[in-house]
Parts: structure tokens; sequence; C-alpha cells
């Protein structure tokens, strides 16, 4: 295994899948853009805020007391569009031996300002035109501008110019285009950074949002929640099918010496729950090449063409990491039968499952891409796509017979804390027809049912009763029923149990309870010795026969029935249309497959294949089979009525009772050794005690299992 998974790479070919970094490009640009409006704003503030505003006044007295430059002329604004125009300057500051009348008649305090009054000289004139003083004022000179109106004071500016020897020169300047410059400026720098994020955006965007055509399939970390072969059990031979993909890609030459290819495809087929996907992400850990997974959801688009597009690009980037393996989950979302349905097939979906038969065996087809898929709906496959060339391999991952569920039960065990006495193959025996996810659900189950009752180690007890939950569900004690639907339940299940107990091809009853669990108010629970995969006649007439004691015992003891019973009728006439219609069970029909036409699938359900008269000797049969087995459970129960009445009321006492209870009851008329859990809640004090008050069940209570099949009395 490579120690540099490729997903770490930076330029390894997941790129397009990795997370979005930060756009440090698009930062800059905006930093750069708000920078350059501070700084233009804080220019023009400098600028603008650096020169002297006077007003007239103001002005007229520096021109009077010499403190303006006259070495450089004076500038006369005049602007377009302002009637007003502005003078702008130089002047020196009032110096120390300048004092206007005020400050001389306050002590000599020179104001920060000169005053409108005019300025009195305290030192004689000629010292201040001195050529030292003058160089000094010079040097200290200071930018001013002042608002004048020329329609108004014309003359008297003129005069006041001429009388100081100053000289005005007049500037033309056009202010429109310095406010369009103004304006458009931070708008230009916005829009230029707008247009730089935007660009950047794209191109990170071209493989997400903006490039729709782009495969979303992901490769896979190698050293992250890495899964192997030994977490895999249960599925044996559909492990050493997909091991031989694993061992060619490591050793090709050890193939090839006798010219044998490996298959392009291999196709996982099984119930939902078997271990499909896991059995891929066996693959990925075991594999040392690049392993690509998608969905097969991810294909199709509201666009139509880029289901295609995407099989293309995902092909592509196989190519260029080939040898790799591709994991489709789910391939029946793009793989199903073309043409099918009203109005033909879905254009997209069949565009994209042609990309997919083309890449995977056409013209330009390459090697060093094996595709992995798996499905649950492997009949509504196209024909095109199982043809050897495509999927030359289909494994089927079936559900797990005891020695399977044994081993996944180990598997997952090993995560968590398992007393020594657990007894995992009674666990087992007890859950048929479950799959691995099942399994793992009720380990987990088990392991929070033990952490609630505050317990070191999961036990049995906690092992059945989670088995328990995932089947039934989980146990409603605090549900409110009357002593009439009690004892009602109890007789339904003690019919059930009489049964079972009494006919011969029943599986052994392992437990019996009125307690309310899931949809049911009681279960009747049989735990069979061994997986079954054929049915006998004998004992699909037995299980009938068990099916229908709880309606009879009920009729039997109140002389009445209720709809208590309604899962086992059902449960009854699908078992006996099974034997008359698929099984050739009936003497009367014949060897005769009575189902629906399957060709016909315009309407999306098949249609019967057989006439109405048919259609009535089937009825006719179904009914027969129904009718024998009330028939003979009520000859049963009426035989044992004493052993009835003991059980019905050894349930209300116990509430659960075991196989070995069931069988004291039948062989000795009652019970030799009683649960040991009999612990009845007490009454409250002011009422009296209830005879057939509910007791707790203990948390060391044998729950057991059953078959699929009897599920006592449905609510």
């Amino acid at each position: 295994m490579s120690d540099d998974p490729f997903n770490n790479r930076p330029d390894g070919p997941n790129r397009r899948n990795q997370d979005p970094q930060f756009n440090w490009r698009g930062f800059m640009l905006f930093a750069l853009a708000i920078t350059l409006l501070i700084s233009g704003f804080m220019m023009n503030k400098g600028l603008t805020g650096s020169r002297k505003v006077f007003n007239y006044a103001e002005f007229k007295k520096y021109v009077e007391a010499d403190l303006i430059d006259s070495s450089k002329p004076l500038s006369l604004i005049n602007s377009d569009a302002t009637s007003k125009q502005v003078i702008e300057g130089s002047y020196f500051p009032m110096p120390a031996s300048v004092t206007p009348p005020a400050a001389a008649k306050t002590g000599g305090v020179e104001p920060a300002e000169p005053s409108l009054s005019k300025p009195v000289l305290t030192e004689p004139s000629k010292e201040v035109s001195d050529k030292p003083a003058l160089e000094t004022k010079k040097s200290e000179s200071k930018d001013f501008s002042v608002a004048v109106n020329i329609e108004f004071q014309k003359e008297e500016l003129h005069k006041l110019l001429d009388a100081h020897k100053l000289v005005l020169i007049p500037v033309y300047d056009n202010e429109m285009w310095s406010s369009l410059i103004g304006f458009l400026l931070p708008l230009l720098v916005i829009l230029a950074f707008f247009y730089f994020l935007v660009r950047q955006q794209l191109r990170s965007a071209g493989r997400g949002a903006m490039s729709f055509g782009k495969s979303k399939a992901k490769m896979l970390a190698q050293d992250r929640n890495k899964v192997t072969f030994k977490d895999v059990a249960g599925v044996e031979e559909a492990k050493e099918e997909v091991q031989e993909i694993v061992e060619f890609l490591k050793d090709p030459k050890k193939f090839q010496r006798l010219g044998g290819k490996i298959p392009k495809g291999v196709l996982m087929t099984g119930p939902p729950g078997t271990g499909k996907t896991l059995l891929a992400k066996a693959i990925a850990g075991e594999a040392d090449v690049p392993f690509f997974s998608i969905s097969g959801s991810d294909f199709v688009e509201m666009f139509v063409g880029v289901g295609a597009s995407r099989v293309r690009d995902m092909f592509e980037q196989g190519k260029k990491n080939a040898p790799c393996l591709i994991f489709i989950d789910e391939i029946d979302a793009v793989g199903r039968h073309r043409g099918h349905g009203m109005g033909g097939g879905h254009d997209e979906r069949e565009q994209t499952l042609n990309a997919l038969l083309v890449e995977m065996d056409g013209f330009d087809t390459q090697e060093g891409i094996i595709i992995i898929a798996a499905t649950n709906r492997a009949d509504v496959l196209d024909p095109a796509l199982l043809r050897p060339g495509r999927f030359d391999r289909q494994v089927t991952v079936n559900l797990p017979d005891v020695k399977g569920r044994e081993e996944i039960l180990r598997v997952h065990a090993k995560k968590v804390k398992l007393a020594d006495s657990a007894d995992l193959s009674k666990i087992a025996r007890g859950t048929p027809g479950f799959s691995g996810a099942e399994l793992a659900n009720l380990l987990n189950e088990a392991a929070l049912l033990a952490a609630r009752r505050n317990m070191k180690s999961i036990t049995n007890p906690e092992l059945e009763e989670a088995r328990d939950k995932v089947r039934w569900g989980r146990e409603r004690r605090s549900m409110a029923l009357t002593e009439k639907e009690k004892e009602n339940t109890a007789y339904h299940e003690a019919g059930h149990a009489i049964l079972n107990e009494v006919l011969e091809h029943t599986a052994p009853l392992h437990k019996v309870t009125i307690i309310p669990r899931g949809p049911s108010l009681g279960v009747t629970m049989m735990l069979p010795e061994e997986d079954k995969f054929t049915h006998r006649k004998s004992e699909l007439l037995d299980d009938l026969i068990v099916t229908m004691g709880g309606r009879v015992a009920e009729e039997i003891q109140f002389g009445d029935v209720t709809s208590g019973a309604s899962g086992d009728i059902r449960m009854a006439s699908r078992v006996a249309r099974s034997m008359v219609c698929s099984w050739g069970m009936s003497t009367k029909l014949g060897m005769i497959e009575y189902g629906e036409n399957e060709n016909n699938a315009f309407m999306g359900r098949g249609s019967s294949n057989y006439s109405p008269d048919t259609a009535q000797k089937i009825d006719e049969e179904v009914k027969r089979l129904i009718d024998e087995a009330y028939a003979k459970a009520t000859e049963i129960l009426l035989k044992h009525k004493d052993k009835l009445d003991v059980l019905a009321h050894a349930l209300l006492e116990y509430e659960t009772l075991d196989g070995n209870h069931i069988k004291e009851i039948m062989a000795h008329g009652r019970l030799l050794n009683p649960p040991e859990n009999k612990s009845k809640p007490p009454p409250p004090p002011p009422l009296p005690k209830a005879p057939d008050a509910r007791p707790v069940k203990r948390e060391d209570e044998d729950d057991g299992g059953m078959a699929p099949g009897l599920t006592g009395v449905p609510a």
C-alpha cells in the first residue's frame, strides 16, 4: 500500500474534488482597491487641507500689511461651472515685529490670525523691508485661497493689488472634467476588482458549478477508513470472486501467461444490506491502485447531455490513472432497460447509458479500467449492459446463512465490549433472514441497552432483547390494555403455542409473550434448528394450521372473534396462494405457474396470464386450504381445551413463557417450574391488588426469537 494517498498529492488526479481553497488573489485585489480609494481620498484631502482659506477682509489686511508674497503672481481661478472666482497665492505669517492695533493696546500679544483692523508696525517700516527679514519671510511662506466676486469687487481689488505691486493672472479651469474623473476613478477601480474576482471564481468553479459535464467521481484516500477483506464476513463466495481482481492488479503476469484476461466489469447484486458497498470498500483497501467511487444518480442532471459528458470524463480520469478501479453504486439509476415506460424511456438517462456502454466496450476501449457496480435491482438493467465484454462477471451477494451470520456478528463484536458468556451462535440461530446491516444494528442496539443499564459488558439478555427490538420493535410496556384485551391476547397466543407444540412438522417453540412489541399485542416465537431454503408441503400445511390457532382459540373461548388476527389472515392467504400459483401444490390445478405476465410492462405492473375461470378455481383452492387448516386447528384445540386454559392463565400471570414451560403444561397440565422472574409491581395502597397484574420482566430473561413467519397478534 502506498504511503502517499492520491488525494494528498497537490498535482494528483483528484484535484477537482479537493475542498475549495481561500481566494488569496481576490482578497489582495480587494485590499488594493480599498487602498487606492483611501489614498485618493486622503491625497485630495491633503491638497485642499494644506491651503489656508481667507475671507476677503482677512485677505485685504494681509495685502495692506505686505504679507502677501509678491515674488509669485496671484492666480485668479475662473470656473465655467460657477460665477464665483478664487484667488490663490502665498502669504507670510505675521512676524513678531508686526502687531495689530488690538495687540498693541493689550500689551503686544499677537493673536493667532490678524484681526480685521489695520495692523500697526511697532518697528520702523524700513526694518520690515530689510533683505534679511524678507528672506526669512520668503522661507516661511504658505499657500492661501480667497473667494472673491469680480463683478462687485473688481475696481477695489485692482486698486488694492496695484498699490502693493501684486500681479493677478487669470487662470481658466473647467471643473467638469475633474468632477467626472473624481466620480469615474473609484467606480473603475471597483469594477476592475469585481472583474478579476469573478474571473477567478469562474476559473475555480470551472470544475464545479460552471462545468456540469465534469465527472463527480471521488478518489478514495487510501490511508483513511481503510477496509480490508478481513472486515467482510458471511459472503465467502463473493469475496473470492472479487479477490481475484485484486490479485490480478497486483500480479497481472500470473493470469496472462495462459492468455486469460481480467473481467472488464463486475456487477454485484443482492438484497439491501448484504454488504455490496462494503465489499467494494474492501477491494479499495486491498488494491494498490487508484479507486474512484460514484453513485448512479450523480450522472443524471436537469440538463440534457450532462450525464453522457460525465461518463466520458470519468473514463478519461480512469485512463490517466490506469490501471484503476471505478465503483458505481446503485447503477440501476442510469442502467435501466431502454424503451420501457409510457412514452418511451427518459432521453437523458438513455444517453447516459449509451455513453457508458460505448466506454465499457467500444471502438476506443482501453485496457486497465475495471468497473465494479452494485445494485439490488438487477432485473431492471438493460441486457446490453450485462453481456460479456461489459459486465463479464455477476457476483450475487445473498443473505448470510447461520454460519455466515455468526461470522458477521464476530466481526462486529470486535468493536464492542462483549461478555465472555455471550453466545453469538444462539443469536445467529435466532436471526434467520437478517442481513449484515441488520446484524450490525443488532450489536449496536445491544451496546446501547447495556450502557443504559450501567453494565460493564454486553451479555445474552441484551443481545436477545436487541434482536427482538430490531425484528419486531421495542416493548411497549406502557401501553394501556384493558383486562379483557389482555385475556383475549393470552388465549390468542396460547392457541398458536399449543398447535405449534402438537403438530409434527413445525419449528421448535422458543418463547410466547403477551407484552406488546412493535405493531403486535403478543408474539409466538419459534427458533429453527437450521436455515431452510425449501419448504415441504407438509410443513406448509402445518404452518397454516398454527396460523389459524389464534382466531380459533378466540372463538372457542369467547364465542366471538376480534380484528387482532388480521396479520395471521394476511400471512395464511399469502402462503396458500403461493402453494397454488407458484409451487404447484394443488392437485386440482397441477404444476402450472399462475403468475403475472411480466412482458406487459406498459401499465407499470404485470397482468394475469390466465382466464377468469382459472382465477375462480385458484380462489377456490386457496379457500379450501385455509378452511381445512381452520377446521384442523379447531379440532386440536377443542381436544386440548384444558391445556389452553392453563397456558392462557399462565401468560396472564407471568406474561412471558419459554418453550420448556409450554412442554410442561402439555405434558403435565400445569407448570412444574414456574418462571423465577415473576415480580408483579405493588398496587397503590387504596386499591386492592389486581389478580392478573402485569409482572416486571427481569433483565436476564430469555427473550428468544423465531423464524420468519408467525408474529402473533398484530395491532
